[in-house]
């Protein structure tokens, strides 16, 4: 019987499978597969080169300090910058999200010994950019530089850590109404070119300086090194109370107020501490006044200065105890440098302000006088002169006399004034300019105003840092009010821009009582509409009678 063709279908049962080979998928650029597979379509997969290394998770052979050598020994070419598939990045939401670990590292005697310095290849410029601010070796005296010993003395006792916020002059009430509100910033921007000013009315009369005063130096102590007390009444009235203003609104002008009203708009914008100023529009005329309980007068002390005074109202140092001391040697030393008891050089116009025998007056001239600031602006100004001097060929020259003190050389940048004033008399006077840049413009502002020749500036220290009331005078500066305020960046035409703008807007408002607030903790003034009764005699009946 034959057998069965097994590949012949018709003679078979049944059709055999025909066997076939698997196809193999081969990478000819790397080991795995070409395609990924279904499964893993999810997963992460890193793709590794036929060249590289796979036997780094099972390599115990090489130590990590020798591993240096052959550093990319088992990096990918895969992979960018030892970067790879597994190398975790922070998501957008986790990329503030910083984890420190504060752990102590605990090295290995091994590590100690070999570890490698950063600054192996530069070290000594590295040193020397370091080495002003490197404190001492504790145990070892240190030799400092002479910069570094200004730095150090210099250094106050404390320092602020937190600006505390002051209060305003004046307390606001909840029916004051705010009409304007100027940064300083907008104010740097203005500009008004004035014309010289018409002089209407000269009063009072002027002791002559005493030149002496010009060669008193640190080095040689007299009797008129020492401060004195001089008894002698001074007038500081109002606008609205000058008899001579009250005249002239009559006949002359629509704006009115007094030097240092006027001087500190212009510097409004050089201010830190807080202050404010009374308006009163009547009849389309303008009234610039100060409170009658106000702190106007006083002179500030370290105002601009990046450390300020101690705010502790129990220390000789505070802001308000500063003031009252420097406003006691401000007004002596301008009387005391004069030629007293001898012939006085006197205005047309008696002083306006003696009534009766109230004591001996003090030397002071007054001038009256009117600026043109345009739009319809007639702005009278009442100005003070301290005193007279001569000139080579006897012309008269008026004086102001300014008192700057020294109340601890600390903080004065380090410069002690008995020892720096006569050889480095600019760097004090620099010193002085950023300690108190707003008072120092201030004054070049009213002697600008009054039209004086010169300004003496006398340095008034302390005899020893804890006594208040007495003092050495140890030198004097002239200046004229013109050079000066070019040396102190003081913009005379921005000054009168300032002016200006705030006599605007209040032009726009309708007759009333207003008040200009310089903001206590920032860069700006506000305007506020009062009522009619605000700090009269009928407002602080009502108030005694609130608190009673």
């Amino acid at each position: 019987m034959p057998e069965p063709n097994l590949m012949d279908g018709e003679n078979s049962g049944e059709s055999l499978s025909i066997f076939s080979l698997p196809s193999v998928n081969d990478n000819p650029y790397g080991w795995g597969p070409n395609d990924q597979p279904e499964r893993y379509k999810d997963l992460p997969y890193q793709k590794f080169s036929k060249s590289d290394k796979i036997g780094k998770i099972a390599d115990w052979t090489i130590t990590s300090h020798t591993d240096k050598k052959v550093y990319n020994k088992y990096q990918s070419q895969f992979s960018v910058g030892n970067v790879g598939q597994y190398s975790y990045f922070h998501d957008e939401d986790e990329s503030q999200f910083t984890l420190v670990d504060q752990t102590r590292v605990v090295k290995t005697g091994f590590q100690k010994k070999f570890r490698t310095n950063p600054n192996k290849f530069n070290r000594k410029p590295y040193q020397q950019q370091q080495q002003q601010y490197q404190k001492p070796p504790q145990g070892h005296t240190a030799k400092l530089t002479k910069q570094q010993k200004v730095q150090q003395k210099a250094r106050p006792k404390y320092q602020n850590t937190q600006m505390k916020q002051r209060e305003p002059s004046v307390r606001v009430k909840d029916d004051w109404r705010v009409i304007e509100e100027i940064e300083f910033s907008r104010l740097s921007k203005l500009s008004l070119n004035v014309n010289d000013p018409t002089e209407l009315k000269a009063c009072g009369s002027l002791e002559y300086y005493d030149k002496s005063y010009d060669r008193i130096n640190t080095k040689v102590q007299t009797a008129a090194n020492k401060l004195k007390r001089i008894n002698r009444v001074y007038h500081k009235v109002t606008t609205t109370d000058d008899p001579v203003i009250r005249s002239l609104v009559k006949t002359q002008g629509n704006v009115y107020a007094t030097d240092s009203i006027i001087a500190t708009l212009m510097c409004c914008s050089r201010s830190v501490y807080p202050w404010d100023i009374v308006v009163s529009k009547i009849a389309n005329k303008i009234f610039l006044d100060k409170r009658d309980d106000s702190n106007f007068d006083l002179l500030t002390v370290s105002e601009t200065s990046a450390e300020q005074p101690n705010d502790d109202e129990k220390s000789i140092n505070s802001p308000h105890n500063l003031a009252l001391e420097a406003t006691y040697i401000n007004q002596n030393l301008s009387q005391q440098a004069l030629r007293m008891n001898e012939e006085r050089y006197s205005f047309p116009n008696p002083n306006p302000f003696i009534e009766g025998d109230e004591g001996e007056e003090a030397s002071v001239g007054y001038k009256y006088r009117l600026w043109d600031l345009g739009n319809d602006i007639k702005l009278i100004v009442r100005s003070e002169i301290d005193a007279v001097s001569t000139g080579a060929n006897d012309e008269k020259i008026f004086l102001n006399i300014r008192a700057l003190n020294e109340w601890d050389s600390k903080y004065n940048n380090g410069l002690d004034w008995r020892q720096k004033l006569d050889t480095q008399s600019g760097a004090v006077l620099a010193a002085e300019i950023k300690n108190n840049g707003c008072k120092l413009a201030k004054w070049t502002a009213c002697s600008l105003l009054a039209g004086v020749d010169q300004i003496k500036f006398g340095f008034v220290s302390r005899v020893n840092p804890r006594a208040t009331d007495k003092h050495v005078i140890l030198g004097m500066q002239q200046y004229s009010p013109t050079e000066f305020s070019t040396q102190i960046a003081l913009n005379i035409d921005n000054s009168w821009g300032i002016v200006r703008c705030i006599i605007d807007i209040l032009n726009k408002q309708k007759d009333g009582k207003y008040i200009i607030m310089k903001d206590p903790n920032k860069g700006m003034i506000r305007i506020y509409e009062i009522p009619e009764n605000s700090f009269s005699d009928t407002e602080q009946g009502d108030q005694d009678g609130d608190d009673e």
